[in-house]
C-alpha cells in the first residue's frame, strides 16, 4: 500500500510534463518512475513476520485510578523495521496513547507505554494491535489482513474494580472495631460475647467476672476476660434491577451501593465474621460463600467489579430460596436495594417476614440528596416551584411509608444521603457487633 508522501510526490511530479513536447508520454514516465519507486520502497520494508509482541503491566485498578501496560515489540527479521503501531483498546478503557513509531535494528527490542484512566468498572480487554512497516523511502508500506493482527495480538484484560470512596472512613470504623473489642473485655460477659483468657484481677475490674475456682488454683485472684463472638455470618444482597440504575447525585444507586457493601465486607472481615456476596435481579449475577478469612475479601472485591444494573424488575423470592437453601444458621442480611413503593409492596414485602423470622435483617436504601433540596420552596417561588416542591414531598412522604413498613416487618432501615450512606451502614453493623445482636 502507498503513503501519502506517494500522492504527494504524484501532486508534484506530474505537472512538469505539461510544458514538455510530448506531455503524455512525461505523464507515463513520471507514473512509472513513482511506481518504480514505491516497489522498492515496498520491498525494502521489514516484513511483519519477523515481528514479536509481548504485553506486560498492571492487571487490576479502581475506578477512578491509573493503570499503565507496556507492549514489548521485538524484531527477530535480519532488515530494518520501521513500525507504525496502533494499539487499540475499548472505549471505556481510557487508553492512550493509542499510536506509535518505531525504528527496530535486526534484533533489537523497545517497549511501548499505554496509559489507561478507565471509566467504568469490569473487564477492559485490549482489541487489537495494527502494525504498518515503512521502506525508508516512506512512500510504501506493508499491512497484514486484520485476522492476521489478531492471531498475533497478545491477549491483555485488565480488571476495573468498583469505586470505593469511602475507603477515606475505614480508619476511624476499624478504630471503633478496635474500641468494641476493647471495651467488652473491661465491661466482662455480655450478650454476643465469648470467653477469652483468664487473667490477673486489677483494680477496677468487675468482681462478678472473678473466676474462684482458677483463683483457689492459682492462689491469687483471677478474672475471666471476654471478647465480642467471631465468625459471626455476613450476607451482602446486592439489587441489581432496573432500580439500581438510576443515578444518585453522579453515580447509579448501584455504584453506591457497592461502595456500602464493600466498607462493611472490610470491616466484617477485620472482625473476624464471615462475609457473603450474593447479587441478584431476576437470576443471580454474583454468588460469592466460604473461603477463609484472607481470600474472602478479594473475591468479593472482584464479584462485584463485573456487575452492571439489569432492565428488568427484581424477584425477591428468588432471594427467600437462596437463603432458604442455604444452612439455617442466623446470619445477618443486608440487602442494599431502592426505597420505592411500588417495588417493595411487589417484591419485597411479602418474603420480608420469612426472612426476618430466621436471620437479622438490615434494608439499605441511598437517597438522593436532590430530592430533599427540590423540597424546599425558594425565595420568591413561582407556581412551577411550588409543583417541584410538592412532588418532592410526596417521594419524601413516600420513602417514610416504606420505611415504616420495612420496620414493622421486622428489619433495620438504613436510609441515608449519598455522602452518608456507606458510613451510615457500618455504624448499624458496629452497633449491633457492640450489643452482641449479630
Amino acid at each position: 500500500m502507498v503513503t501519502r508522501r506517494f500522492a504527494v510526490l504524484l501532486a508534484i511530479g506530474l505537472p512538469l510534463p505539461a510544458l514538455l513536447p510530448a506531455p503524455w508520454l512525461a505523464v507515463l514516465g513520471v507514473l512509472a518512475v513513482a511506481l518504480l519507486l514505491a516497489l522498492l520502497d515496498l520491498a525494502m520494508a521489514g516484513p511483519l513476520t519477523g515481528v514479536r509482541l509481548q504485553r506486560d503491566g498492571d492487571r487490576t485498578v479502581w475506578l477512578g485510578g491509573t493503570a499503565v501496560c507496556s507492549l514489548t515489540v521485538t524484531n527477530d527479521s535480519t532488515q530494518f523495521s520501521r513500525l507504525s503501531l496502533r494499539d487499540a483498546w475499548v472505549p471505556s478503557a481510557g487508553a492512550g496513547p493509542l499510536f506509535h513509531r518505531l525504528l527496530l535494528a535486526p534484533g533489537e527490542s523497545e517497549q511501548v507505554r499505554t496509559v489507561l484512566v478507565p471509566t467504568r468498572a469490569g473487564d477492559r480487554p485490549a482489541i487489537r494491535v495494527t502494525l504498518r512497516s515503512h521502506g525508508p523511502l516512506g512512500l510504501a508500506y506493508r499491512q497484514r489482513r486484520q485476522a492476521w493482527s489478531d492471531r498475533h495480538t497478545p491477549r491483555w484484560t485488565l480488571r476495573v474494580l468498583p469505586r470505593f470512596p469511602s475507603r477515606r472512613i475505614l480508619p476511624e470504623k476499624l478504630a471503633r472495631i478496635r474500641v468494641i473489642d476493647g471495651s467488652v473485655v473491661t465491661r466482662g460477659r455480655g450478650h454476643g460475647t465469648e470467653f477469652d483468657v483468664l487473667r490477673e484481677y486489677v483494680i477496677g475490674d468487675d468482681v462478678r467476672s472473678i473466676d474462684w475456682r482458677a483463683s483457689a488454683r492459682n492462689h491469687d485472684v483471677v478474672v475471666r476476660t471476654w471478647r465480642p463472638e467471631r465468625d459471626r455470618r455476613l450476607v451482602c444482597v446486592l439489587d441489581t434491577g432496573r432500580t439500581s440504575a438510576v443515578r444518585i447525585g453522579d453515580v447509579p444507586r448501584l455504584d453506591a451501593s457497592i461502595d456500602a457493601a464493600l466498607l462493611l465486607s472490610v470491616l466484617a472481615a477485620r472482625a473476624d465474621d464471615r462475609v457473603d456476596l450474593l447479587a441478584m435481579d431476576t437470576a443471580v449475577r454474583a454468588r460469592v460463600e466460604g473461603g477463609g478469612h484472607r481470600t474472602q475479601l478479594p473475591r468479593l472485591i472482584d464479584a462485584m467489579a463485573g456487575l452492571e444494573p439489569a432492565l428488568a424488575e427484581t424477584d425477591f423470592s428468588l432471594l427467600a430460596r437462596e437463603m432458604l437453601r442455604r444452612d439455617r444458621k442466623r446470619s445477618l442480611l443486608v440487602i442494599f436495594t431502592a426505597l420505592e413503593i411500588a417495588p417493595m409492596i411487589e417484591g419485597l414485602l411479602p418474603v420480608l417476614p420469612r426472612l426476618a423470622a430466621r436471620h437479622k435483617v438490615i434494608v439499605a436504601g441511598v437517597r438522593d440528596p436532590a430530592v430533599s433540596t427540590l423540597a424546599v420552596l425558594p425565595a420568591g417561588a413561582r407556581a412551577a416551584d411550588v409543583h417541584t416542591a410538592a412532588a418532592a414531598e410526596r417521594v419524601l412522604a413516600q420513602r417514610d411509608k416504606v420505611r415504616d413498613v420495612l420496620s414493622r416487618s421486622g428489619a433495620t432501615v438504613v436510609d441515608a444521603d449519598a455522602g452518608a450512606f456507606a458510613s451510615r451502614v457500618a455504624d448499624v453493623y458496629l452497633l449491633l457487633k457492640a450489643t452482641g445482636r449479630l
